[in-house]
């Protein structure tokens, strides 16, 4: 494949962002880029991608769908509502760093993550230095919120992290975030970026996974579970990030 088949069985195959994937309408308004926090926070462990996603479409069912409503529900109800998406090992701690983190939000930013977004003042360091404010946000949390939240704050654009930029060289396609940019229409950075780190996220070289749904030959079952669902349920999936 030449490098625009390539980008086009990526977006086709694997560019569904975590947040669509999440539920989350993501636009530049205060609930969305909230849940987009919530998810980040619930992406930021160890645990499956599948569950992390689970999670959050959970608590969203549920109403905590702004920093307010977070920050009103009772601890126990956090727990529960991870209990039921099966987010276990961190529900406990979980729902503590969301409640702090709410509260931190309504403190600091009056609950709407623009203000924060007007603090950074443009600086795409100075939005992830304030994302890791939050507790359990570090630097790879404040990573995958800014690679989702690229698509409705243009200042992040390109953002491709460590990884997603070695699957891309692994494919032929440029390492330089600069240069991927110049594949997509800006509006698809996040989508690419999200399907780089579907690949990375994936047993196996990421030229083969993506020929063996490109040429007809039977792909694995992992490569199966994305193509067929859209969802992030694969062996030895880690988490919504690469392995650091």
């Amino acid at each position: 494949m030449n490098q625009d088949q390539t980008v086009a069985a990526l977006l086709e195959r694997y560019g569904r962002t975590y947040a669509e994937e999440a539920g989350i309408a993501l636009r530049n308004t205060p609930a969305p880029l909230y849940q987009l926090l919530v998810l980040t926070v619930l992406c930021s462990v160890r645990i499956g991608a599948a569950t992390a996603v689970a999670a959050a479409r959970e608590l969203f069912a549920v109403g905590f769908r702004t920093p307010r409503a977070m920050a009103a529900a009772s601890w126990q109800s956090r727990v529960d509502a991870l209990g039921r998406a099966h987010y276990v090992r961190y529900d406990e701690s979980t729902a503590t760093a969301l409640g702090r983190g709410a509260d931190l939000l309504l403190d600091h930013w009056h609950g709407d993550l623009r203000r924060l977004r007007a603090e950074a003042a443009g600086e795409p360091g100075k939005v992830e230095e304030l994302l890791r404010e939050f507790p359990r946000i570090g630097p790879v949390g404040a990573g995958i919120f800014c690679r989702e939240a690229q698509a409705v704050w243009p200042e992040l654009r390109p953002f491709f992290d460590g990884r997603a930029r070695a699957v891309a060289a692994d494919l032929g396609l440029p390492r330089a975030a600069a240069r991927l940019a110049e594949l997509v229409p800006p509006e698809d950075l996040g989508r690419l970026a999200a399907a780089l780190t579907r690949l990375a996220l994936a047993h196996g070289e990421p030229s083969e996974l993506l020929s063996a749904t490109s040429d007809g030959t039977r792909p694995s079952s992992a490569v199966r579970a994305l193509t067929m669902t859209g969802r992030t349920e694969l062996t030895g999936l880690g988490a919504c990030r690469p392995a650091s």
